[in-house]
């Protein structure tokens, strides 16, 4: 028997994920002391077996999910799988700068320390599975971005990095037709600031769909859709696994022209049309 424990940014993902696999899915508490710290616990936990489902979009949810692991072994618990739909400070997977951190090390060592097994949805970077000192899977989610997309026409399918290409090209796969293609995009680390450089591809009239793994705070994907835009392109989509969406990021995509943001559940929004429960799901009962 199987007990789903989850986090409190992933509760919808959790609950469906125990409908999947028709398990018991417990009800943690999640208290705030006057000083600030945090506790969250699992009082109804009775069971050998934990699946915790918590993103980890916040330095609260990182603490979080170690107090959970903590109290799902402290309850009794022989195995603990950690599925993380969302890994926070993935994007930080190496030092820039001389006396920099590599934080997602740091985060994947704690998180290692208490767990038998580790699940993360579409990492920005996969080999940062390998920082994690159990086993740990990648588990891929860019296809199921093609499930609210329909009669597109003469379909782009666009990264707006060459590093997003293979999500554009799995998405594209998963559609069933189109074409894709990529912007070039230069980060400068001391400024921040990014140039998008377009692609050749012929966009008057053709509905675009731009696939990123992440959209944090719109500017790189509010960048492509403005020259997409002002090409000429038709309906243009802004389709991510992790919809992040900080700051001003939904009004920016607007201002730019797109038709929708379509994202998943692995971080629970407005925009979150589609579920990697059934990936995870799956997943789990390779195990």
């Amino acid at each position: 028997m199987t007990t789903i424990i989850p986090g409190s940014s992933s509760q919808a993902l959790a609950a469906a994920v125990a409908d999947e696999l028709e398990a018991t899915l417990t009800v943690p508490t999640y208290s705030r002391f006057s000083d600030g710290e945090t506790l969250a616990a699992v009082p109804g936990f009775d069971d050998s077996e934990a699946v915790i489902v918590a993103a980890t979009a916040s330095n609260d949810a990182h603490i979080e999910l170690l107090q959970l692991q903590d109290a799902a072994r402290e309850a009794g618990a022989e195995t603990i799988t950690t599925v993380i739909p969302y890994l926070g400070y993935a994007r930080q997977d190496k030092a820039f700068k001389r006396g920099q951190p590599i934080s997602v090390r740091a985060m994947a060592k704690a998180i290692s320390t208490a767990t038998d097994r580790v699940l993360l949805v579409e990492p920005h970077e996969p080999a940062v599975a390998e920082f994690f000192s159990v086993p740990t899977e990648p588990l891929e989610a860019a296809a199921l971005l093609a499930e609210p997309l329909s009669g597109l026409s003469d379909p782009l399918f666009v990264a707006p990095d060459e590093g997003a290409i293979e999500l554009a090209t799995t998405t594209r796969d998963a559609y069933g037709e189109g074409a894709v293609d990529y912007f070039e995009k230069t980060r400068d680390y001391d400024t921040g600031e990014i140039e998008l450089t377009p692609s050749d591809a012929p966009v008057e009239g053709r509905d675009v769909v731009v696939v990123d793994d992440i959209i944090a705070t719109g500017g790189t994907m509010s960048g492509a859709i403005s020259v997409l835009d002002r090409r000429g392109a038709g309906n243009i989509y802004a389709v991510c696994v992790h919809p992040v969406l900080a700051e001003s990021a939904l009004t920016k995509l607007s201002a730019a022209g797109v038709e929708s943001v379509i994202g998943t559940d692995t971080l629970e929004t407005a925009v979150s049309e589609v579920s990697v429960a059934p990936a995870v799901a799956a997943k789990l009962d390779q195990q």
